[in-house]
């Protein structure tokens, strides 16, 4: 019986360009900032009621947020929330790193 064989590729580290999306760096943005805001909810104790009413959308919207089902929540909506969980978000542009194929945008979190 012959040995069947897999080809394995390595990914770039980027689910979102592995897979093929257009908007790749947007959705791996959206996912970071959702994941910060996450871990700031969580560091609140706050119930998806209290963070809807923070935040002035609906429950459910919360429960989207929380399991990352991003679709409705763009970049800029989702710095907004961190604002709004009395985080400050900084901007720094700067110049391309020299093993960057394009440019890179990242969520650098401060202690």
């Amino acid at each position: 019986m012959a040995r069947k064989t897999e080809k394995v590729e390595a990914g770039t580290g980027d689910v979102f360009h592995d897979l093929g999306f257009a908007d790749a760096g947007e959705r791996k943005l959206r996912v970071q900032l959702a994941m910060r805001i996450n871990d700031l909810i969580k560091e609140r104790k706050l119930t998806q009621s209290a963070v809807a009413e923070i935040f002035g959308i609906p429950q459910p919207h919360v429960s989207e947020l929380r399991h990352y089902k991003l679709k409705r929540f763009s970049s800029e909506r989702l710095l907004h929330f961190i604002t709004q969980l009395d985080r400050d978000v900084e901007i720094v542009i700067r110049p391309k790193a020299a093993n960057h194929a394009s440019g890179l945008v990242s969520v650098l979190v401060a202690a």
